[in-house]
């Protein structure tokens, strides 16, 4: 309620310290509107002196607009302006002095703004007079004493109680105010009790009620943190996915059910002269011998000769079983059949077996090893480590290489002599008595023996296995051998009629000087007699072709057939001398 309206109404203020005066309206302006600015008005006059009236109970004030003591006037707290600039100045001649405004206090952040409640006007009581109008400021009256200004935390607008104005003489008693409606308390903060002519006091630092700027940089700091942050899981997650993705498509070529290119199905027929074409034709006529006998027992290979059942193999393989053993031969369809041996010669290492009650046998055809040149492909087949029908090449490497095998019984009756081809078609123990196969699947040789990584040349290779060196007896006089067996049940061996220094370690084969058995060194009626050859020559050329050992000498002989001429090269105390002959027989016992 303004200042006119507490005076008119009776109530004296209290005059507090410190206070601001109250500019007085210009000269011509009307008197100040109640109601004006937002709350009670801040200052209240000073109070004047009381005179009780007659039969009214409380106190009545002076009159508006007294001028008050000189000592208790209030002193400017600020220097007059001289531009008289309001509201320090005086105040202009176009409006009065403003009212003190005393901003309320805003309310938190994202509260809706409500309406403050406004207090009721006093209403007066019955029979009492209204409170008269606020009196009109004279001009160049000293000004009314300010309001004191509340303590920190009271609610704006509440005035300390001021005892009663005693009423004058015929005047009506005034009606007591009503008491003011309770007001929201104003919220608590620096512009809470905001006066500029107040006088400054010790206050706390101002604070910021709401630092929105603050906020903003927070959430903005917040939200480029959430953005890296999920930029990096993102990178992390992808990073891990194309990683696993990456490693499945590396692994199996993609994503789902591994499936690799392949060629589609081809028709089985092979070229006849390549290897698989020469196995294709050959497989059916090869056969595996399993022999047993006399507390021994042997795996061989051996091939078909003819569609009688006759099987040409090797004589060390059929060893075991003597006369009273079991040879078993198993076919490349698996069948199976019972075999006797037809006949055998250890000194060419060849036999022949026969299997009875066997039909659709298909005998493999025989070539000419006189025809075979160093660096022709080869097939060997046989049954290595009992393995049937294993298949491997290669190459003739040398021809009409003189080896001896066998021995064991150490008197040489078991000794083999062969002008034999190497290879390096791999052959292993249980090749033995299969067939080697030139470029179109014809038998060029038979498998005899291997040398092996100790040095030694053994029919069964020392069960060491295959060093690329491989023997073959030619087929040519496998053929002659085998033919005599079927027919005969032995084999004839050509000779000279000599008996050899096998000791004799000079180039040459050296005629001993008495023979094997207590007699001559070269046979009575011989062919070597019948050529003049005697004891003690030395024999270095076989039909032009050197000879270094007496073994070497025995196997270019065995090399042909009984009847063949030779010409034989020989040395006799210094001299050279070539002597002609044909050569005789023996039998194979």
């Amino acid at each position: 309620m303004a200042d006119g309206a507490a005076q008119a109404a009776g109530q004296p203020t209290a005059s507090a310290p410190h206070a601001a005066p109250t500019e007085a309206p210009a000269s011509g302006a009307g008197a100040a509107v109640p109601g004006q600015g937002v709350g009670p008005a801040p200052t209240v006059p000073a109070p004047a002196a009381e005179v009780p009236a007659p039969g009214v109970t409380g106190t009545v004030p002076a009159p508006a607009g007294a001028p008050l003591p000189a000592a208790e006037q209030p002193k400017p707290l600020h220097d007059p302006d001289p531009y008289s600039t309001p509201p320090y100045g005086e105040p202009g001649p176009w409006a009065p002095a403003p009212p003190v405004q005393h901003p309320a206090a805003a309310p938190a952040h994202g509260v809706p703004m409500g309406a403050s409640p406004v207090a009721p006007e006093a209403v007066a009581g019955p029979g009492a007079s209204p409170a008269a109008p606020e009196a009109a400021a004279v001009p160049g009256a000293p000004p009314a004493a300010p309001a004191a200004t509340p303590a920190h935390g009271v609610p704006m607008g509440a005035s300390p109680a001021a005892p009663e104005a005693v009423a004058g003489p015929g005047t009506p008693p005034a009606a007591p105010e009503p008491a003011p409606a309770p007001q929201d308390a104003p919220a608590a903060g620096p512009w809470a009790r905001y006066d500029p002519w107040a006088a400054p006091a010790a206050v706390a630092p101002l604070q910021q009620a709401d630092p929105v700027e603050e906020d903003v940089k927070r959430r903005r700091g917040r939200r480029r943190r959430a953005l890296v942050g999920g930029a990096l899981v993102i990178a992390l997650v992808s990073g891990v996915g194309g990683g696993v993705v990456g490693v499945q498509l590396e692994r199996n070529g993609g994503i789902g059910a591994v499936e690799l290119p392949q060629a589609g199905v081809e028709a089985p027929d092979r070229d006849p002269d390549s290897v698989a074409g020469i196995a294709a034709q050959a497989l059916p006529s090869v056969v595996t011998l399993h022999v047993s006998g006399g507390g021994k027992a042997g795996t061989g290979t051996g091939f078909v000769l003819d569609d009688r059942g006759h099987i040409l193999t090797n004589d060390h393989v059929v060893e075991p079983a003597g006369k009273n053993g079991d040879i078993t031969v198993t076919f490349h369809s698996g069948d199976t059949a019972e075999a006797t041996v037809v006949g055998r010669d250890s000194g060419y290492d060849l036999a022949v077996v026969r299997v009875k009650g066997v039909r659709g046998l298909t005998p493999l055809p025989l070539g000419n090893s006189d025809n075979v040149q160093v660096g022709d492909p080869v097939v060997a087949i046989g049954a290595p480590f009992d393995l049937a029908g294993t298949v491997t090449s290669g190459i003739i490497s040398a021809r009409e290489r003189p080896i001896t095998a066998g021995g064991e019984n150490g008197d040489g009756s078991d000794v083999s002599y062969v002008d034999a081809l190497q290879t390096d078609a791999p052959i292993n123990p249980g090749n033995s008595g299969g067939p080697l196969l030139d470029g179109k699947g014809r038998v060029v040789g038979i498998n005899s023996a291997i040398r092996s990584a100790d040095g030694g040349l053994d029919p069964e290779g020392g069960q060491s296995g295959s060093i690329g060196l491989g023997f073959a007896i030619p087929i040519n006089q496998g053929k002659r051998v085998a033919e005599e067996l079927i027919e005969h049940g032995k084999a004839t061996h050509p000779v000279i009629g000599i008996t050899l220094d096998m000791e004799y370690g000079g180039d040459g084969a050296r005629v001993a000087a008495e023979g094997s058995d207590g007699g001559p060194p070269v046979s009575t009626g011989g062919p070597g007699a019948k050529a003049g050859i005697r004891p003690g020559d030395v024999i270095t050329e076989v039909d032009g072709r050197p000879v270094h050992s007496g073994e070497e000498l025995i196997v270019k002989t065995r090399a042909h057939r009984p009847g063949d001429r030779l010409e034989l090269t020989l040395e006799r105390n210094g001299e050279e001398r070539t002597v002609s002959l044909v050569l005789g027989s023996s039998d194979g016992d």
